[in-house]
C-alpha cells in the first residue's frame, strides 16, 4: 500500500448514516464474495454515544443479516452468520468498552475469530492496546452539533481497505 486513503462523510440525519453503513456493507459483500477466504477487520472509534453500535447494526443488516443486531457490550462479542453467494461467513461484532486491560482480551479467547474467513467489527479497539491484529479499515465517528448529525472518517489501512473505500 503506497499511501493511506481517507474519506470524510458528513451525515446530517440517521438515514444518511444508515445509507453509508449499508453502502459499506454492500462493498464488504463484494470483497468477501470475490474470495471467500478473505478476512477483514474494521475498527470503530468514537466517544460514548457517537453511534458506533448503530453504525454496526446498519452495516451488518446491509450485509444481509435479517434478524436483530444487538449491542455486544456485556457479551464482548456477538456473531452474525451471513450467507454470501452460497458461502456462510460470520461477522463478529466486538465491544471492548468494559475491558479493563488488554490481558482480558487475550484471555477471552476471541483471537481465532480474526483468522477465520469473514469480518470482525471492533468497537473500542484501543482497550485491547496492541494485542489486536491489524485493521483494514479504521472508522472514527464523531457526534455533530445536533443529535442525528455525525462526521464519519474512514481510513484505509490495507489494500482490502482501499478496495472498500473505492466502492462506497
Amino acid at each position: 500500500m503506497t499511501q493511506s486513503q481517507t474519506q470524510i462523510k458528513h451525515c446530517r440525519q440517521e438515514s444518511e448514516t444508515a445509507a453509508l453503513a449499508q453502502s459499506l456493507g454492500n462493498a464488504l459483500v463484494k470483497v468477501l464474495t470475490s474470495n471467500t477466504n478473505h478476512h477483514l477487520n474494521i475498527a470503530l472509534i468514537g466517544d460514548l454515544g457517537a453511534g458506533k453500535t448503530t453504525f454496526a447494526r446498519y452495516l451488518i443488516q446491509g450485509m444481509g443479516h435479517l434478524g436483530k443486531v444487538k449491542s455486544p457490550t456485556y457479551t464482548l462479542c456477538e456473531p452474525y452468520p451471513i450467507n454470501l453467494d452460497q458461502q456462510l461467513l460470520t461477522v463478529h461484532h466486538f465491544d471492548l468498552y468494559r475491558m479493563h486491560s488488554p490481558l482480558e482480551w487475550q484471555e477471552a479467547g476471541f483471537a481465532e475469530y480474526f483468522d477465520a474467513p469473514g469480518l470482525c467489527l471492533v468497537e473500542w479497539p484501543e482497550k485491547a492496546e496492541n494485542t489486536l491484529p491489524p485493521f483494514d479499515l479504521q472508522m472514527t465517528l464523531t457526534a455533530g452539533n445536533t443529535e442525528p448529525e455525525r462526521v464519519i472518517t474512514l481510513q484505509a489501512k490495507s489494500i482490502l481497505g482501499e478496495q472498500l473505500l473505492k466502492q462506497i
